[in-house]
């Protein structure tokens, strides 16, 4: 697949930028002087942990809600997600006055819960399995007639997604690597289109639980793989990549990292204590990429996406560092 085959363009992303910027947050990219020192490195978090309802899955559902036409959003959007997109989807639903249905998995944090709740909408609750989650959403488009908003594998999510590059570029001159979290891959492959068409040099790197590893075995076989357990700590992080999504980090991506559970919990909990920086599990995930695999960032500048912060204290147990 050609570079324009690919679902987005830099021009999308550019488009999506302009088109989000009175709906989301400039989150800074913060210069940690301490752990710099420490790692050896110059460390910046990019936080979108900071943006609207906590992660920057707000940027992604704005760009497609407003993108509707107006018979289209008098139907609504439907859209299945385990809570940082339901929770941007019925924002975005808000923003724009229209109906929205969403479809979460049961084992959902109740934080997360909680956050979509807060825009006046109940989740419909599914298994907590991909094949449950896309069939109860089906199921409510079939009987709703709403446009279905992918929490990732939508092209208009996947380029608002991509400003998050465009912030980076912007605000961390001569950055060498930026570290990503991978689940479904909205993020990352907005961001590698963004950077690999304005910043060819900076190298992106993937993280990922190794109890969720089906875009490291996605990437070996060359065809996307399926999930083979739902029990990582770093519940954001628990979908297949998408058909969409998958050509673009393909194509682009220069590496990806596992990281174990006990990585992501540490990663978490530094973040809160040293950096001041409050993030979940999945957020924290490019950090603990970092911090597993220190020595192969010597000397460069490196930047670690923070990609949400709606972490459920009551239920997640972090335990020591």
């Amino acid at each position: 697949m050609s570079k324009d085959e690919f679902a987005i363009s830099i021009d999308n992303v550019r488009d999506a930028h302009q088109r989000i910027a009175p709906h989301v947050l400039r989150t800074p990219s913060l210069f940690s002087e301490r752990l710099s020192s420490e790692l050896g490195c110059e460390l910046f978090f990019k936080a979108e942990s900071l943006q609207h309802i906590g992660a920057f899955k707000a940027r992604g559902a704005i760009n497609a809600v407003l993108q509707l036409n107006d018979a289209d959003a008098a139907r609504g959007v439907v859209t299945h997600s385990s809570g940082n997109h339901a929770a941007a989807l019925a924002r975005a639903a808000k923003i724009r006055g229209i109906k929205a249905h969403i479809v979460m998995p049961r084992n959902s944090s109740p934080t997360k819960i909680a956050s979509v709740q807060s825009f006046g909408i109940e989740p419909i609750y599914s298994e907590p399995d991909s094949a449950s989650r896309e069939a109860k959403a089906l199921e409510v488009q079939s009987q709703t007639g709403a446009t279905m908003v992918h929490p990732y594998d939508n092209a208009n999510v996947m380029a608002g997604q991509g400003t998050v590059a465009l912030e980076i570029i912007d605000q961390v001159r001569d950055a060498g690597v930026v570290l990503v979290p991978v689940g479904g891959g909205g993020l990352l492959s907005g961001m590698l289109v963004a950077i690999k068409s304005l910043r060819p040099n900076i190298k992106v790197i993937a993280v990922e639980p190794a109890l969720a590893d089906d875009a490291a075995r996605s990437l070996q076989s060359g065809e996307r793989q399926m999930p083979t357990r739902y029990d990582t700590i770093a519940d954001g992080l628990r979908t297949s990549l998408g058909e969409l999504t998958f050509p673009i980090i393909r194509h682009f991506l220069d590496d990806i990292l596992l990281v174990g559970e006990d990585d992501i919990r540490a990663a978490t909990r530094e973040l809160s204590e040293r950096v001041h920086l409050v993030a979940e599990p999945s957020g924290a995930v490019a950090f603990a990429g970092l911090r597993s695999n220190r020595d192969r960032f010597q000397g460069q500048r490196v930047v670690a996406v923070i990609s949400g912060g709606n972490i459920d204290f009551n239920g997640c147990r972090l335990g020591q560092p």
